[in-house]
């Protein structure tokens, strides 16, 4: 059976707690991988979905997904905001939110301190 981004991602999330130092940190890191490539796999689907609409039509449909789009954005960047509204509503982005918050809290995160 094979796992699905989202199931890794929560399974992480749900291990991050019990978690300290290094272990931590590759957790962090598996999950923010795991976290790029769900929101690459939904970018390819939305422009598949969303590819055939006029420019204006995207910029309407960015605008009322609370991403307000500059009329200098051309097409590809104005799919990839609707992709990440839509990425960030999951599952799998939510838990990697959380799971990346409280690790901040408690002193870890994937950016090294200058």
């Amino acid at each position: 059976m094979t796992m699905t981004t989202t199931q890794r991602i929560l399974d992480l999330a749900a291990a991050a707690p019990a978690s300290h130092g290094e272990d931590l940190v590759l957790l962090l890191s598996e999950a923010n991988e795991l976290y790029q490539q769900g929101l690459q796999d939904l970018h390819r689907d939305v422009a598949a979905r969303l590819g055939g609409l006029a420019t204006a039509d995207l910029m309407f449909a960015a605008d009322t997904a609370g991403m307000p789009c500059d009329p200098s954005q051309d097409r590809d960047e104005v799919i990839l905001l609707l992709a990440l509204v839509e990425w960030e509503m999951t599952a799998a982005a939510m838990a990697y939110a959380e799971m990346a918050e409280a690790a901040a809290r408690r002193g870890v995160c994937l950016i090294p301190e200058e």
